[in-house]
């Protein structure tokens, strides 16, 4: 990537960033809502407007590291749900499945794109060439998005997923952890633990699919 921050690669990564975390959070929302909380949407978080729900810190390291990032949580009373426990775990999965989706959808785009030959005209049309490596950016960023997520430890969507299948005695022991959960992340990320999990998941995952 080219050393300025201002770099087109850099700028071309912006709206699959966007995209990538505005769905995640409008998804945890929506399901929220469809099963019966409708707390986030009475605080205007079903929605795909970014501003609702971009987290500063959470984006620039999206932006920084390619692989982890976070947006502002979306808030859920799980007493609103008919069953708690299952409306939590189907309301946290939201958000990994929908960035899921996002990345097989590019990645079909990306290779309608390229099979039909367009992908050997870049050189003439540059709009083209940004395009296919704003479809690429979004496989690569929607799966780490995913992948990252589902990480087992509060206050990640993992945990929370993972919570609807442990004994009680478990789950509340997970639960305590998310007083500790950004530090415990914190600690995972600088000393590479999260990269080295990720990177073989996200270079399969995108091997697979592009």
């Amino acid at each position: 990537m080219d050393g300025s921050i201002f770099s087109p690669q850099l700028l071309l990564s912006i709206p699959p960033i966007l995209l990538a975390l505005t769905v995640h959070e409008c998804a945890h929302a929506w399901v929220a809502d469809k099963l019966g909380d409708p707390t986030a949407r009475m605080l205007g978080r079903v929605t795909l407007n970014p501003i609702k729900h971009l987290d500063p810190i959470g984006t620039i390291m999206l932006f920084l590291s390619g692989m982890f990032g976070w947006a502002k949580p979306v808030p859920v009373n799980p007493m609103n749900f008919a069953d708690p426990s299952r409306g939590m775990m189907l309301t946290s999965i939201a958000g990994p499945a929908s960035n899921l989706f996002l990345a097989a959808l590019s990645a079909l785009l990306l290779k309608l794109v390229t099979d039909t030959g367009l992908g050997y005209i870049v050189v003439e049309y540059p709009i083209l060439g940004a395009f296919i490596f704003m479809l690429y950016k979004s496989v690569i960023i929607n799966i780490s998005l995913a992948a990252f997520n589902l990480f087992p430890i509060p206050p990640l969507d993992g945990s929370k997923a993972l919570m609807h299948f442990l004994p009680h005695r478990q789950a509340m022991s997970l639960m305590s952890l998310e007083r500790y959960g950004f530090m415990i992340l914190l600690l995972l990320i600088v000393t590479g633990v999260v990269g080295r999990v990720l990177g073989p998941i996200v270079r399969f995952s995108v091997n697979i699919l592009v």
